[in-house]
């Protein structure tokens, strides 16, 4: 790994950059269209990203999974000038539910010294188990679900009737909702989108102790770099939807058994991580129009000092205009 480190909370410039999506993103809720939706949010934080003082490479890009505008992989972006960084990028998590003007959509930016996160190679989906700093490695994805729901119980010192759980509402989950539903404990269905829900597991005061089930790998790295700032615990591992995803795994070296640690999935302890609320969901409020333009709610975070900032910024009509006319 290239051992030139950030040594600044460039977090909060990263909160720029989802605060810019986010109001391109937003005039496009409920219209039906994912792509301009799509378009929307990646030129603003495209634009934004830009301005950063990082030299930044793509890892784990956008659009390449629903043929949409894409920051793509590879791209460099930043002034090339300062820490050198791999950059995750959802500029809409859930971009079904945006263009459905439904609930919980989220922009969200990560960022890692370079070579620090992991790759899945065009393999879409894992699973994930996501948990708070009190049930820190007390997990096992590869143990059965009721095991892992009676060590959080243990860990949070509740009945395990009383342990939430948010997954993906997908048939792929099927068996582990039912699992859930066994052993008694709660469940948080969303329908799109499961950074939200993987932060809101890991952080405390959400009424969600756990995040399990079948989600996007690229939500995975990203979400990574939030539960090492929030000092939880979290493991994943690359879930196969055909024989051609087996193949390419093999192409690629990738072993589809290997339960992947959060240090697997980002290394080290300097990741950033920024979120900001497109349309008002469990974790945000979305962007609200105010008289003088708008005002987004932003998560920032930072794994070295475990600072979490909730920032509420008012954006004037002028500088909103000039988001969505880019």
């Amino acid at each position: 790994m290239n051992d030139i480190s950030p040594d600044r909370n460039i977090s909060m410039e990263l909160a720029r950059a989802t605060e810019a999506a986010a109001l391109g993103a937003v005039p496009w809720t409920g219209r039906g269209d994912k792509n301009g939706a799509d378009g929307g949010a990646v030129d603003a934080m495209r634009t934004m990203l830009n301005s950063i003082d990082i030299d930044g490479v793509v890892v784990i890009g956008e659009g390449e999974k629903d043929e949409a505008p894409m920051l793509f992989n590879g791209e460099q972006v930043g002034t090339g000038s300062g820490p050198q960084v791999d950059i995750a990028v959802d500029p809409i998590d859930g971009t079904t539910l945006l263009s459905l003007g439904r609930a919980n959509a989220v922009s969200v930016i990560a960022a890692a010294p370079r070579g620090a996160m992991y790759n899945p190679h065009d393999i879409f989906y894992m699973e994930k188990i996501v948990v708070g700093p009190e049930a820190k490695g007390k997990i096992d994805l590869a143990a059965p679900v009721r095991w892992n729901l009676e060590q959080v119980a243990k860990a949070r010192g509740i009945p395990l009737t009383e342990v939430t759980v948010t997954l993906l509402d997908r048939p792929r989950n099927d068996d582990i909702v039912s699992d859930i539903r066994d052993a008694g404990a709660r469940i948080i269905s969303i329908t799109d989108g499961d950074v939200a829900g993987a932060v809101m597991a890991g952080m405390d005061g959400t009424g969600v102790d756990m995040l399990l089930g079948i989600g996007g790998s690229p939500e995975g790295v990203s979400a990574a770099c939030a539960i090492k700032a929030l000092d939880g615990d979290m493991q994943c591992r690359l879930w196969p939807r055909h024989d051609d995803d087996r193949a390419l795994a093999a192409e690629r070296g990738l072993d589809l058994s290997q339960v992947l640690s959060l240090d697997d999935l980002v290394s080290g302890d300097d990741c950033f991580f920024a979120l900001t609320g497109i349309t008002t969901g469990y974790l945000l409020r979305g962007v609200e129009v105010t008289r003088s333009g708008a005002r987004t709610h932003s998560l920032v975070m930072r794994s070295r000092s475990r600072t979490i900032r909730t920032i509420e910024a008012e954006h004037h009509t002028h500088k909103v205009e000039q988001f969505l006319a880019i």
